[in-house]
Order: structure tokens, then C-alpha cells, then sequence
């Protein structure tokens, strides 16, 4: 016994650490490729590159990134004669924050030594001055990976960009600029000045909505454990990536690089378990569950962290992953965040939201105010049981919490100081779909509530 619990806590360990690792990217072979040529190039030739990767959330973007970078820094050439500076839009709110940031990852602080420049410009120029050796073929070459891209955008004249495509264009040293973001049409937002300087090379991360095949195969394989055989081989290919490069603290990008071969896990253990993994992907109703989460997302983000609640759930009365469990996960997918919130809500903010459903398909999805909604639920409510008699001043506190929650917002945009509270227009935010889940899963709620929800029109 101590043995099977010893094997469980580092599978668990094992399969929680692969879910997270962010050095293994499956598909987009060509776009890879892309990326790696682009780098390998600066850093290799001093070439001067700028471009854009883009895709929805969850896609892989930074994923890829990483992978292509856990690859080349496995290379002496590479990770000594280029920098990585990485910068994150949601951290490095202006352009001074972001400077800072790539001073300290240039490890530049000491050549800065208390000076004072006139402008960002010279700032920025000072410091690739610093990385040129005179000669082109020998001075370093930096990457800049700018995550959240599109936020960049919005910083002071786009200062920080237009330098950084200004140098990259001019080949004043050799420089990469990688955009990453989620929005697809950033380069609509870019000043023009920005965009004459940007190189217009974009390539795209586009989710492929027809592989349900390749879907299992990637159910399976995250799930499986691998053979001694396959340590062995994984040990023997994957990169060697230096400690100088690790220990970089502010490469933030590569973070824990996954590494099988520190786990301990037992071949008779390993054996059983691929077996019943291998049995679920055969299973009908497993299939059916995984066919319904890949109509929902096919982006590999969102159906990795699914897995990750499976995992998560392993313990020593449930040893292995069941169809049970997946039936499980498949109820908890269902349940967006806005469902579980309106889980949590009073049967009175419940029922105003029931009010507002009604409301919004008699008068298809026109905006309520508050007296509306109250004269709904209070004609609901004298023919209730359990609702009768509730103070205005109640409900109208209700009605203000459920726009605290942002469920419900403002419809106008104008000055509202003359408008008694009562009478703004608000707009509901949930589906129909996000109210009636949340009505059948709620426990303790009244019958005549839910038989509400689903009567007709009153």
C-alpha cells in the first residue's frame, strides 16, 4: 500500500506538471517553423525581423513561442550571441515601466550608471549601443517578445513600438520584434508612423474545428505515463538547455521546463494505469463526452485545464481516472463561470432574474428599469407562497446587487444625476441558456421558482 500511494501522489505530480508545461506545443508545424526560422536568423545572421503572432486565447500562442525557444537555447551559437528581453502588456503599463524591465533583462543597469536621458529614444538607443561590438556580424542580437501586444498599443504615442520597428527596420543593430496577442486586428490600432515601420508580417494561429481524432490522440497522450523505454529515449533527445539561460530570472517565458525523468513511478503501476487510459479513449461514452467539449472549445488551453480537474480529483479511494469521472468533468464543463455565480444568489435575486428573462423574451432583449421588473415579480409573487409580502426597499437592494455582480449593467451612457435610480435603463448580461442551468442545479430552491423559469409568459 505504501507503494500504490507513493506511485498515485507522483503520477498526480507527473500529469499536473505536464498539463502546466509550456514547452510541448502539438500542431502548426508550418507556422513553427516560421517562428524558429525568424529568431534562428537574428541570432544566428543579425538579421533584423519584426512580426506578429496571433490567435484567440488558449490557442497556444506563447506556448509555441516557448517550445521554438526551449529549442534554440539548447544551441551555444544561440543563447551567446542573443538577449531576450520579455515584456508583458499587463505588467508593463508604460513605456518607462517597460524600459526598465529591458535595462534589468540586458543586465545594462551598471552602464546606465545614474544618467539622464532627454527621451525615451535615446534611452532605447543607449542601450543596444551598449550591445554592439562595432562590427554587425559580432554585435549581440536582441528578441523582444511582446505579450498582450495590443496593450503596447494604448501606452503614450507608442513610443516603445515606434522605436523598436524604427531600429528593426534600420538595422541599426540586430533586433527581433515578436508581437503576441489575442486581438487579430491590432494592426488597425497602430499609429501610422508604427505601422510604416512594422514589417506587415503576421502569422496567424487559427483553431482547425474538424480533428476529433487528433483530439483523443492528445487525450491520451497527456494522460498516459511514460515507459522506462520512453524516459530513456526523452532523456537522451531532449535539449540540454544551459544554466545560465535558467537562471535568468527575468526570463519569465520559459518558466519550469517539464522534465519526465524526476519522477519516481513504478512499471507495474505505469503498466495498469496506461491500460485503463487506453480503455477510455475506446469508450463510447467517454468519446461522446469528449466529442461534446470539442464542438464546445477546440482550443487545447481550455481542454488541458478540464484534464487538470480529472487529475486533480485522483486520490486514494479513486486511484484511476473512470468513466464516472469524466461524466463528472462533464458537468462541471457545462457550467460556465456566470452559471455557478447565479448559483450562489438569494431565491429573491434569482427570482428578479427570472423577471428579467421573461421581460427580455416578451419584449426580445429590450432594456428594463427597476419598476419594471419589480411590477413583474410582484404579480408572480402575490400568487407565490414563499414570496409574498416583500418590502420594495428589499427587492430594490436585491436589484442593485445583481448589478454589483455585473449581471445586469446601465443601458445609457449619458448623465444620469437627474434619473431616479429606479427608472435607469439597465441591459441583462446572461443567456437564457446561463438561467435556466443555474435554476435546475440550484439546491433548496422552491419548486413554484424553477416551475416560474420554465412556464410560459406571464
Amino acid at each position: 500500500m505504501p507503494d500504490v500511494k507513493s506511485d498515485l501522489e507522483n503520477t498526480r505530480k507527473f500529469l499536473k506538471s505536464r498539463l502546466l508545461d509550456r514547452s510541448s506545443f502539438h500542431g502548426y508545424e508550418e507556422e513553427r517553423q516560421h517562428i524558429h526560422d525568424l529568431l534562428e536568423r537574428t541570432a544566428e545572421h543579425g538579421e533584423s525581423n519584426s512580426a506578429l503572432l496571433l490567435g484567440p486565447r488558449g490557442i497556444g500562442k506563447s506556448t509555441l513561442v516557448t517550445s521554438v525557444l526551449v529549442e534554440l537555447c539548447a544551441k551555444e551559437t544561440f543563447h551567446r550571441n542573443s538577449v531576450i528581453v520579455y515584456l508583458n502588456g499587463l505588467v508593463h503599463i508604460d513605456d518607462r515601466q517597460a524600459l526598465k524591465s529591458a535595462t534589468a533583462q540586458m543586465n545594462l543597469e551598471n552602464a546606465v550608471d545614474g544618467k539622464v536621458f532627454g527621451s525615451f529614444a535615446e534611452n532605447l538607443a543607449f542601450l543596444l549601443e551598449c550591445l554592439k561590438a562595432g562590427d554587425r556580424k559580432k554585435s549581440k542580437s536582441v528578441i523582444f517578445l511582446l505579450e498582450e501586444f495590443d496593450l503596447f498599443c494604448s501606452h503614450h504615442n507608442q513610443t516603445l513600438l515606434y522605436n523598436l520597428f524604427d531600429v528593426a527596420q534600420s538595422a541599426q543593430a540586430p533586433i527581433c520584434v515578436l508581437g503576441i496577442t489575442a486581438r487579430l486586428d491590432v494592426i488597425e490600432v497602430l499609429e501610422k508612423r508604427v505601422k510604416s515601420r512594422f514589417s506587415h508580417r503576421q502569422i496567424f494561429l487559427l483553431p482547425n474545428e474538424d480533428d476529433f481524432d487528433g483530439r483523443l490522440e492528445l487525450f491520451e497522450s497527456l494522460l498516459k505515463l511514460p515507459t522506462e523505454q520512453e524516459l530513456s529515449k526523452w532523456h537522451s533527445t531532449y535539449p540540454s538547455i544551459p544554466s545560465e539561460v535558467l537562471s535568468n530570472e527575468e526570463f519569465k517565458l520559459l518558466g519550469n521546463l517539464f522534465n519526465p525523468t524526476q519522477f519516481s513511478i513504478g512499471s507495474k503501476w505505469v503498466t495498469q494505469w496506461n491500460r485503463q487510459i487506453e480503455k477510455l479513449v475506446k469508450n463510447d461514452a467517454v468519446q461522446t463526452i469528449l466529442r461534446k467539449i470539442y464542438d464546445y472549445d477546440v482550443l487545447e488551453g481550455p481542454f488541458r485545464m478540464l484534464l487538470f480537474e480529472l487529475v486533480a480529483e485522483l486520490d486514494e479511494q479513486h486511484l484511476n481516472i473512470t468513466v464516472e469521472s469524466i461524466q463528472r468533468l462533464e458537468e462541471s464543463f457545462e457550467s460556465d463561470d456566470k452559471v455557478k455565480l447565479l448559483m450562489g444568489l438569494s431565491v429573491l435575486e434569482i427570482c428578479l432574474i427570472i423577471a428579467m428573462k421573461h421581460h427580455s423574451e416578451i419584449y426580445d432583449r429590450e432594456p428594463f428599469n427597476f419598476e419594471m421588473i419589480l411590477t413583474r415579480f410582484g404579480k408572480w409573487a402575490n400568487s407565490s407562497s414563499s414570496m409574498k409580502g416583500i418590502e420594495r426597499p428589499v427587492v430594490l437592494k436585491a436589484f442593485e446587487h445583481l448589478k454589483q455582480l455585473e449581471l445586469i449593467e446601465l443601458a445609457t451612457t449619458g448623465s444620469l444625476s437627474k434619473v431616479q435610480k429606479e427608472y435607469q435603463i439597465h441591459r441583462l448580461l446572461l443567456t437564457h441558456g446561463q438561467i435556466h442551468q443555474a435554476v435546475q442545479r440550484m439546491q433548496l430552491l422552491p419548486t413554484e421558482v424553477s416551475q416560474w423559469e420554465q412556464s410560459s409568459l406571464v
